[in-house]
Order: structure tokens, then C-alpha cells, then sequence
């Protein structure tokens, strides 16, 4: 039984209702009952083709992990007869080529997938802020249209208590002109209030029938909303395999390369000194390496307070500050922001908090990683899903600085990432987004409400 995480997912469950920007759970366990259509098919295809590639499947580039490395007995034999140690050293050659390629093409294939995710998420944003506004102006014109029907029907009530239906009667009994001019004017003020109500009710059809005409859109709206969640989230998962692929690909070269590097170098050393020399300083390099790790490892343990209770300021249902440093930006919309790498967007769907460059970034709550890798416009980026609908996404994280693996469970408080620069970004920080139910929600007042402020 794991009590933090059920503690998690309850408090990401009574969370889940705040906003309506994006679909209910039973909007989308609907959606996804439902195909995907030819349109999106042909979209996802070719985001297929680079998932494959990253793999190496028909890309006609051979893994280097596929084939058998040489081992040092191989390279010390070798050197004892020109013939096998030109062909150790063509081989040697050819998987150094191989791991480079590898390391290049997957590399690619992630940044295409990247961009790919990155832009379907930003659409499916924009569907769901269409629908929005057509529905609050539907809301509207419903609004209008209750109000003139209500005005309508008062005007029709006050003419009735005023003797509407006998004054064709009054006007044949008059007595004398004066009491029929008195009638005629009288006539003549109903005929105005009647045309007045008449304009009232006209008003009141034509605001109903507007109401319908925005009605109608925004379900279209929502259907094409929920349809762009659907790619987003294939777009995901496209992207996280392809970074996944990448990160092998750079772990077999980080592995290998240094070792055939070296025994290259040994094969063509025309000098005296041995094989064990060259074992020797790989070795050396494997030792630093390590202890560097060990080094990050145990900065991220200081960062974090050394248990799952590190992080910022603690609020309530497992929910802390996910970073430190003052908020440098809000959400919402603000003025764009220019330099080399492009503009900044004109809605900000997050809350940046700048607390120097490798900072450490903790996961706002107990939850598990569902992508950690790049994201187009974000650069490198986390996101957690802490169930009941409510996940939390980390952006512009340094490169090598995201510290967790998709599928790994982090505690709340955890480090999970270092601030950086990565993506359209304009200085080291954090920006951070909630989303429920997959669809983006104010971070700041989200965070607010459980007793935490960013």
C-alpha cells in the first residue's frame, strides 16, 4: 500500500473540478471510445515514420549495440599480425561511425518529435480557449435573449391591466369628441407600446437564435478540442520513444566510445608502450565519470533535503513550491518578448519562477513522470501525472538536468530537474504549468488555493 500516493491522487481528485477548460473525465473516456479519423490518421502517420526511424527500423542505419565490441585480448592479438590489425582496425573504425550516426539520427528524429508535440499541444491550447469564448458568447446572447423575453412579456402584462382588450368598445360608447380624442390618443400611445414590445420580442428571437448559432459552434469547437487532445497526446508518446531512443543511443556512445577510441589508438601506436597503458587510461576516465555522477547525486540529495520531503514551501494535500526565486512572469496575457530565438507567446500558459541557472526544480506533488525529454518552445521538459485528472508540466529545464526517467513515481518535494535556458526561453528559470484534465489552468491560483504561493 502506498499512503503518499493515494494521498496524491485523492488530493489531484477534489482538485480536478476547478476548472472547465478542458474535457471531463467522461468527455474524454467518451472521445476516446471513438476513432481517430482520416485526418489525423495521416497526421499521426507521419509522426510513425519518425518514431520507426529512431529505432532504426528501415532506416537502413545498423545499431552499434547490434554488433559485438572487440575486447582488449582482441586488440593485443591483433596487434601481433598486420593483416588482423588492419581489419580490427576497419572494424573499429566502422562501429565509431556507427555510434556517431546513431547518435546524430536519433538525436533528429527526437527534435522533429519534439517540435511535433510541442506545436499539437500548443493547438489543442488554442481549441480549447475557442471553445470557450464561443460558449461564454452563446452564455451571452442567451442572457440577452431572456432579459427581452422577460421585458416583453412585462409590457404585455401592464398593456392588459390597462384595459387593452375594450378600448374598440370605449371608442364606439364615447359620449362626446372630447372623450373621443381622449381615446384616440390613448390609441395612438398603445399603438407605440405595441411597437415598441414588437421590437422587444424581435430582439429577443433574433439574440435566442444567436445564442443557438454560437451554441452549435462551440459543441464543433469541443468535438475539435477533444479530437487535438487526442493528437497531442499520440504526439507524446511519439516524442517520449524518441527521446527515449536518443538517450540509448547517447548511453551506448557515452559507454563505448572512450574504449574504442583508445584501442584505435593502441592498434596504430607504432611505439612501445603496451595495451594495458591504453586499458589503463580508459579506466581512469570510467573512475571520473563515475564520480561525477556520484557528485550530482549527492547535490541533488543536499537540493532535495536528503528525503522526499525537500522542495519550497509546503501547502496542503502534498502540493509545495515547485522551485525557488520570485516570479518573473504570471498567466495570462502579456507582451511578447523578442531576441534571437525567436518571440515569446502573447498568452502565458504558466508561471516562470527564477532562481538561477541549475537551480533545483521538485516535483509539486507525489505522482509519476509521463514525459521527460525536449518539447519544442519549452526546451527541455517534465511532466507529472498526479491522477484525478490534475498534472503539472517543468519547461526550459538545463540540457542533462532533467534527473527522472517517464514511468518513474516521484515523491512530492522530490528534485526532479535544474533550471535552465532550453527552448524560447530569455534567461534561466522555471516555467511551470498545472493542466486538468488535460487542458491548461492558472498555475498561480491553482497553487493559491492550496495554501502555496509562486
Amino acid at each position: 500500500m502506498n499512503t503518499a500516493r493515494d494521498e496524491a491522487e485523492r488530493a489531484a481528485l477534489a482538485a480536478s473540478d476547478d476548472c472547465g477548460c478542458g474535457p471531463t473525465a467522461a468527455e474524454r473516456e467518451q472521445f476516446w471510445k471513438r476513432p481517430i479519423g482520416r485526418r489525423s490518421v495521416f497526421g499521426l502517420g507521419a509522426m510513425s515514420v519518425v518514431a520507426l526511424a529512431a529505432f532504426w527500423i528501415g532506416s537502413g542505419v545498423s545499431a552499434a549495440y547490434a554488433a559485438t565490441y572487440p575486447s582488449w585480448d582482441d586488440v593485443q592479438r591483433a596487434k601481433g599480425n598486420e593483416a588482423a590489425k588492419g581489419a580490427e582496425v576497419q572494424r573499429i573504425q566502422g562501429l565509431i561511425q556507427s555510434l556517431t550516426r546513431n547518435v546524430a539520427d536519433t538525436q533528429a528524429a527526437a527534435q522533429v518529435a519534439s517540435d511535433e508535440y510541442y506545436t499539437a499541444q500548443q493547438e489543442f491550447f488554442d481549441a480549447i480557449t475557442t471553445a470557450d469564448e464561443l460558449q461564454a458568447q452563446a452564455d451571452e446572447q442567451a442572457a440577452i435573449a431572456e432579459e427581452a423575453s422577460r421585458k416583453a412579456g412585462q409590457l404585455a402584462a401592464q398593456l392588459y391591466r390597462n384595459g387593452g382588450d375594450d378600448t374598440t368598445l370605449q371608442l364606439f360608447l364615447a359620449g362626446s369628441a372630447a372623450e373621443s380624442d381622449e381615446l384616440l390618443s390613448r390609441l395612438g400611445t398603445l399603438d407605440k407600446f405595441m411597437q415598441y414590445n414588437r421590437a422587444v420580442y424581435d430582439d429577443a428571437i433574433s439574440s435566442k437564435n444567436t445564442a443557438q448559432s454560437f451554441s452549435d459552434q462551440a459543441a464543433v469547437a469541443r468535438d475539435e478540442r477533444d479530437r487535438l487532445q487526442q493528437v497531442a497526446e499520440q504526439k507524446m508518446r511519439a516524442a517520449q520513444d524518441a527521446a527515449d531512443a536518443a538517450q540509448a543511443a547517447l548511453d551506448e556512445q557515452t559507454a563505448y566510445l572512450g574504449t574504442l577510441e583508445a584501442q584505435l589508438a593502441a592498434l596504430q601506436d607504432t611505439t612501445a608502450q603496451t595495451v594495458a597503458g591504453y586499458q589503463a587510461g580508459v579506466a581512469v576516465r570510467a573512475a571520473e565519470e563515475k564520480a561525477r555522477r556520484e557528485r550530482e547525486a549527492a547535490e541533488a540529495a543536499a537540493n532535495s533535503g536528503g528525503n522526499s520531503g525537500g522542495g519550497g514551501q509546503a501547502g496542503t494535500g502534498g502540493w509545495v513550491r515547485p522551485h525557488g526565486g520570485a516570479r518573473s512572469s504570471s498567466y495570462g496575457p502579456r507582451t511578447p518578448i523578442c531576441g534571437p530565438q525567436g518571440c515569446s507567446s502573447s498568452y502565458h500558459y504558466g508561471a516562470d519562477l527564477a532562481n538561477g541557472c541549475g537551480a533545483a526544480i521538485f516535483a509539486a506533488n507525489s505522482g509519476t513522470v509521463e514525459y521527460a525529454g525536449a518539447n519544442g518552445n519549452y526546451g527541455n521538459y517534465v511532466r507529472i501525472q498526479h491522477g484525478g485528472g490534475v498534472s503539472s508540466g517543468y519547461a526550459h529545464i538545463k540540457p542533462g538536468g532533467i534527473a527522472v526517467r517517464r514511468g518513474q513515481w516521484v515523491e512530492s518535494g522530490q528534485v526532479i530537474a535544474y533550471a535552465g535556458n532550453t527552448g524560447r526561453s530569455f534567461g534561466c528559470h522555471l516555467h511551470f504549468e498545472v493542466y486538468i484534465n488535460g487542458g491548461y489552468t492558472n498555475p498561480v491560483r491553482f497553487m493559491e488555493d492550496r495554501g502555496v504561493y509562486v
